[in-house]
C-alpha cells in the first residue's frame, strides 16, 4: 500500500518519477514514447527510471523458480572471479541431481559447440558429462573435433572418457580422437617415459590447444576414480589422510586447491592443472553438497571460466 502524504505539498519531482516509471514499467511504453507523453527528453526518462530504482520507488520482483538461480549465478561470478555460471534448480530427489546438472550442461554445450570458432573441444569423463550427452540437441559440425582429455578405464562403461567422447562427436557430426593412455602409470619414472613418447606428446599438445574443455569433479567416496580408477597399491583412505578432498582430471587436491603430497599425483598420465590456464573456456560441471569441498578447491585454483551447478551447491559456495 502506498504511504499517505504527511503534508498537502506535492513533490513534483517524485510525481514525475512515478508517472514515468508507471508508463515504462507497467504500461510497457518505450522511453521515447514516455518522453513524448510527458514532454521531457529521453535522457530525463532514463535518469528518472534509474533514480526511481535507487530510491525504492520501483522494486523489481521476479516470480519464478529460476530467480534464486539467477542471483546465485551473479554471486558465484563475483566470489570466484569466473566468467559465467549456469545454476539449475536443485531437484527434490538427490538421485537425479547429476541428471539435472547434466541437462544444464547440455544446454550450454549446445550453444557453444554451435559456434564456428570452437574447432577443438576437450571432454572429460563422469556421470554428469555422460548425462549431458543424453540431453544435447544434435548439431552439424563436421569441422569440429572432440578429444578425450583423460586416459580411459580398462573396462567398458558409459562414463568412460572414450564412450563419452564418441557419443558427443556423433551428436555433433564431428571428428574425434582419444587419449589412449592409462590414467596412472606404475611409477613416476614410467610415467615420465610414457609422456615423453611422441604419440603422447602430440595428444597432450592437442588438449592444451583446445578452444574449450568440459571437466567434472569427484569426491573421495563415490567418484568414478575412487571406485574404478585408483591404482591397486593406493587407497582412498590414505589419500584422505594426506588431505585429499577430491579429484579433477585425476589430480587429487586438498581443500585449498593444491595437489596433495602423495605419489599418486606424480604418476598421473595427462595434462597438468597449470595447462588449463591457457585454455580459453574451462567448464566445470558438478554439484551436490558431498562435492562441495572439491568444487570449492577447483574454483580456488583460478583456471575455471564457467561453472554449471545446482542451486543448493551454489548457495553453499557463496
Amino acid at each position: 500500500m502506498a504511504r499517505s502524504p504527511k503534508t498537502l505539498q506535492i513533490d513534483e519531482d517524485e510525481q514525475l518519477l512515478v508517472r514515468l516509471a508507471w508508463a515504462c514499467e507497467i504500461e510497457g511504453l518505450t522511453q521515447a514514447a514516455a518522453a513524448e507523453r510527458f514532454g521531457v527528453t529521453r535522457l530525463r526518462v532514463n535518469k528518472a527510471l534509474s533514480d526511481a530504482r535507487q530510491r525504492g520507488i520501483v522494486r523489481i520482483s521476479i516470480n519464478s523458480q529460476f530467480a534464486p538461480c539467477a542471483r546465485e549465478e551473479w554471486e558465484l561470478c563475483e566470489r570466484f572471479s569466473i566468467d559465467r555460471a549456469n545454476v539449475v534448480p536443485t531437484p527434490v530427489s538427490s538421485s537425479v541431481l547429476q541428471t539435472v546438472i547434466g541437462t544444464g550442461l547440455a544446454q550450454y554445450l549446445s550453444k557453444i559447440l554451435a559456434e564456428p570458432e570452437i574447432e577443438l573441444f576437450g571432454m572429460s569423463w563422469g556421470n554428469t558429462l555422460n548425462m549431458a550427452t543424453r540431453f544435447m540437441e544434435p548439431l552439424n559440425r563436421p569441422s569440429l573435433e572432440i578429444v578425450s582429455v583423460m586416459g580411459g578405464l580398462s573396462k567398458g562403461s558409459d562414463l568412460n572418457s572414450y564412450e563419452i567422447t564418441t557419443r558427443l562427436a556423433d551428436l555433433c557430426n564431428a571428428q574425434h580422437s582419444y587419449f589412449t593412455a592409462p590414467i596412472y602409470a606404475g611409477s613416476a619414472e614410467s610415467r615420465d617415459i610414457l609422456v615423453a613418447q611422441d604419440v603422447f606428446q602430440s595428444v597432450i599438445q592437442k588438449i592444451k590447444s583446445a578452444d574449450a574443455i568440459a571437466i567434472a569433479a569427484g569426491d573421495m567416496a563415490n567418484s568414478l576414480l575412487m571406485k574404478d580408477g585408483l591404482p591397486t597399491d593406493f587407497t582412498a583412505k590414505e589419500l584422505i589422510e594426506c588431505g585429499g578432498v577430491g579429484d579433477v582430471l585425476g589430480h587429487i587436491l586438498n581443500e585449498s586447491g593444491q595437489l596433495i603430497d602423495h605419489p599418486i599425483n606424480n604418476r598421473l598420465v595427462g595434462i597438468s592443472l597449470s595447462d588449463l590456464k591457457d585454455i580459453p573456456n574451462v567448464i566445470l560441471a558438478a554439484g551436490g553438497l558431498n562435492k562441495l569441498p572439491i568444487i570449492k578447491a577447483i574454483l580456488e585454483t583460478g583456471f575455471v571460466n564457467t561453472l554449471v551447478t545446482d542451486e543448493k551447491t551454489a548457495a553453499a559456495l557463496v
